[in-house]
């Protein structure tokens, strides 16, 4: 039978019908689409760096580096919204800042300066005093800390729970749209162990060595030499070790910075009285960019430094490092370098600037 022939009551009653299947067609916005596998990201150790150490509790993932990255950036984090993981960690500053003691909430200021994260991945101490070993355990405490971010982590996940944003890029990454301290910790920890420096003249230097210019010859060979009497050395390779030019596995020194100590540093952590005034050695990586310079900032220049390490070694410091007590260099017991080797050391250190690393995009904050 033709439609026209029905009577109009069951005509209207059969075009409601076919209405109403058709909206029952439709998708439900609600519903989530079918959950795809995060996408497994391999890192590649650069030439002459130990392998990129496993982390089979978390995994890196695509998704959960950009998450990660995200999150670095997200000044929610925060109390009042105005300070975020990369407001003291900035690129182009090597993941450092350039204020003497961080600069945190409502202009207040922490006790120590801001750490490059440049090749934080291969740390096994993080915080100038070791006070955490992982990243995942590192990145609660600037969140929390009052003068930092001064916010619990439980009320950032509450924040974030509530953008349009967050819970899809969570979903993606985690499995799941519902937010959990775990999975922000995880993927901070993420993007953190992406920021790998081994781009500088340095690294060009190892393949080939008529890179460097005389000074800069010299000055790694003062770098990594001891002083014997005989030889000049500057006792540098100590305490930064190439490749990462950071310290060696767990240890911490005193730099004979202070007689006294007005920070406990390593000893705070572990309460041992050997360990007072001993400080992680940071990483020389991009150190040109990284000034001023020291736990408290107390040096403003790289000349600074290299005058402190000279001339100005408190020699009667408790648990002094043993290399820079009793040099050879001089019989004051000090390093004593020439104004000529002073400046080839900062000339090599300068070597270690990588400005592909400052200038990553996949490293900057994304976009809106």
């Amino acid at each position: 039978m033709h439609l026209a022939a029905l009577p109009r009551i069951y005509r209207q009653l059969l075009w409601a019908g076919l209405l109403l299947m058709a909206a029952g067609c439709k998708p439900d916005k609600d519903v989530e689409e079918p959950l795809g596998t995060p996408t497994p990201l391999q890192l590649t150790a650069p030439r002459g760096f130990p392998r990129i150490p496993e982390t089979p509790d978390n995994p890196l993932t695509e998704e959960g580096v950009a998450l990660g990255r995200a999150l670095f950036y997200e000044k929610q984090l925060s109390a009042n919204g105005t300070v975020s993981c990369g407001s003291c960690h900035q690129q182009s500053k090597a993941f450092a800042d350039d204020q003497a003691l961080a600069l945190g909430i409502g202009g207040q200021r922490n006790r120590r300066s801001s750490m490059s994260l440049a090749n934080v991945l291969w740390e096994k101490a993080l915080l100038w005093d070791g006070g955490a070993s992982e990243l995942e355990q590192q990145a609660r405490i600037p969140i929390e800390n009052p003068i930092e971010m001064h916010q619990s982590l439980a009320e950032g996940v509450r924040k974030l729970q509530q953008t349009t944003t967050y819970p899809a890029l969570f979903r993606k990454a985690f499995g799941s749209a519902t937010i959990t301290e775990e999975h922000v910790l995880k993927a901070l920890a993420q993007f953190q162990r992406t920021l790998i420096s081994a781009g500088s003249k340095y690294d060009r230097f190892l393949t080939n060595p008529t890179v460097f210019s005389p000074d800069e010859v010299q000055g790694f060979a003062l770098f990594r030499s001891h002083a014997t009497g005989t030889t000049r050395g500057a006792e540098c390779f100590h305490c930064h070790v190439p490749p990462t030019f950071s310290g060696p596995y767990n240890t911490f020194f005193n730099n004979g910075l202070d007689q006294t100590f007005t920070d406990s540093g390593r000893g705070g952590v572990t309460g041992l009285g050997i360990d007072m005034g001993r400080f992680k050695a940071p990483t020389l990586r991009n150190i040109a960019l990284t000034a001023p310079y020291m736990h408290d900032g107390r040096f403003k220049t790289l000349e600074e430094v290299l005058d402190h390490y000279s001339d100005h070694v408190q020699l009667n410091s408790p648990n002094l490092d043993p290399n820079l007590a009793n040099s050879p260099n001089h019989p004051s017991g000090r390093m004593m370098l020439s104004a000529t080797e002073k400046r080839q050391i900062i000339a090599f250190l300068k070597t270690l600037t990588d400005s592909t690393f400052i200038s990553n995009p996949q490293f900057s904050a994304p976009g809106p």
